[in-house]
């Protein structure tokens, strides 16, 4: 493929995943990792550390329902009530020493704390989840976890939010999350008020 071919497809390849990795890309193209990170600086375009970086400083909405510190990743897009998307790197604190492949909880609370913090509500909490495991996590892989808000029943209500985690492409994880949304404390404690005069 001619270098400006190549340097084209580069450019529309990372736009279409920002996520992708030089690694990633090298398997791509068939060239070597020089080649990409020579091509990625003649388009102006930094590498993947920056690029979260740059996503991460984007306006977007807060997160509401937790402090961000409790939610496991990095939270890269949020859109309240809507969608949200979060990347968490597998370290070797994350990973079983003798196989190195993830324990399977880290990727579960990547899921449930971004189906959480998607909810736009003061408190939120998980009231059940249906999980699946598609395929073991290993040590350095990226999970890119995607949540979307498929409904939401009233003030005091329940929202229900999918989500998908994503090792590059492949789908690695899926769970189907029943997340409480409680209403604010004043009217939590006129309920209370209420429900003891009768």
């Amino acid at each position: 493929m001619p270098k400006r071919q190549r340097q084209q497809s580069l450019a529309k390849e990372l736009d279409n995943n920002p996520f992708i990795t030089d690694e990633e890309l090298t398997r791509m193209f068939k060239v070597s990792i020089q080649t990409i990170r020579l091509d990625r600086l003649e388009l102006g375009i930094p590498e993947l550390r920056e690029r979260l970086k740059m996503m991460a400083e984007r306006t977007y909405d807060q997160v509401r329902s937790l402090p961000i510190h409790e939610v496991i990743g990095d939270i890269i897009d949020l859109q309240l009530d809507k969608s949200g998307i979060s990347i968490f790197e597998l370290k070797e604190e994350h990973v079983f020493s003798r196989t190195n492949i993830a324990r399977g909880h880290h990727i579960f609370a990547q899921a449930n704390s971004l189906a959480i913090a998607v909810v736009n509500n003061e408190k939120a909490l998980t009231a059940s989840a249906d999980i699946r495991f598609i395929r073991s996590v290993k040590l350095g892989e990226k999970c890119i976890a995607k949540a979307y808000v498929r409904s939401i029943s009233g003030q005091k209500g329940k929202a229900k939010v999918e989500v998908f985690t994503y090792v590059g492409e492949e789908t690695v994880f899926h769970g189907s999350f029943l997340i409480y949304r409680f209403a604010n404390e004043l009217s939590e404690r006129g309920e209370e008020l209420h429900a003891n005069r009768d």
